[in-house]
């Protein structure tokens, strides 16, 4: 299990000079991720995608819930009409679409919806500085927390969120 901190660095040198450290401390290139204003340089970062930007996951995972509720209980309706010889499996067949189809459209909303995580972050991203994302093992997170303290005293400790999704 992993731990996502996240921390403010002023300018583009910090964030290059915290992601060859983050890499000397064998934190992998895909555990870490930078958000920046769309007109800033990224030249040596590893940007954040869709999935640490946006509410992708948690859309897709309420479509799935809300959807296959919607489906189970179209089915229980169908499979009364119908008087069907297997009601379990209309029942059972109808919350998968549901869950299909509701993870789906779910997904296109959130994907295009920004990161609730991430708003508390926009003043200082549109101010011109760089958040670091970065997720590491539960056992190393003291440690990286002291690296970055110790080596960048111009970067500020944002916090951290207890669990990062299995997904992302």
């Amino acid at each position: 299990m992993r731990k996502r901190i996240y921390w403010l660095l002023p300018d583009l040198d910090s964030a290059r000079r915290t992601m060859d450290e983050l890499l000397l401390a064998r934190i992998t290139e895909h555990h870490i991720h930078f958000v920046a204003k769309e007109s800033s340089p990224m030249d040596g970062l590893h940007a954040a995608n869709v999935l640490q930007t946006s509410d992708l996951v948690e859309a897709a995972q309420s479509g799935a819930l809300i959807g296959s509720g919607v489906g189970a209980a179209g089915g229980v309706a169908a499979a009364l009409a119908i008087s069907a010889a297997s009601p379990a499996a209309v029942v059972i067949g109808l919350a998968a679409v549901g869950a299909m189809l509701g993870t789906w459209s779910s997904s296109m909303i959130g994907s295009s919806t920004p990161s609730r995580r991430l708003r508390r972050f926009e003043q200082a991203i549109e101010d011109g500085q760089y958040l670091l994302i970065v997720d590491v093992p539960r056992t190393r997170v003291t440690e990286i927390e002291r690296l970055l303290t110790r080596t960048h005293p111009e970067a500020h400790f944002e916090g951290m969120e207890p669990n990062v999704p299995a997904f992302p």
